[in-house]
């Protein structure tokens, strides 16, 4: 619980980040996609987990490539786990909210 309350730091590789909502990212290489798609974006689940692989040196708001972790789909456009993808720092937050997932449940409940 205390590093649910913890302040955010700066964004490092190897750190996980979550898309905040749904999101459409540019896949880094396209050798590194599915066979057969030609696109150069897909789209991550709400939530879903990324781990940076790669930051820019330049500029903190500029965007990083991270890797897909987790939400698997093999439905395009979602993006497939472990694909390398190019994503912006407004797209992504550092850690879930301490209470994200109850507020999801009761209003599933109770209605919005």
């Amino acid at each position: 619980m205390l590093y649910s309350l913890a302040p955010t730091g700066p964004l490092r590789e190897g750190d996980t980040v979550f898309s905040d909502g749904e999101q459409r990212v540019r896949i880094s290489s396209l050798a590194n996609a599915t066979i057969g798609q030609t696109t150069e974006t897909c789209l991550l689940d709400p939530d879903s987990p990324l781990m940076i692989v790669h930051l820019s040196e330049a500029d903190a708001n500029d965007s990083f490539i991270a890797q897909v972790q987790g939400n698997p789909s093999t439905e395009w456009p979602f993006c497939p786990v472990l694909i390398e993808v190019a994503v912006q720092p407004f797209q992504v937050f550092q850690k879930p909210g301490v209470f994200s997932g109850v507020q999801k449940l009761l209003i599933r409940w109770f209605g919005s």
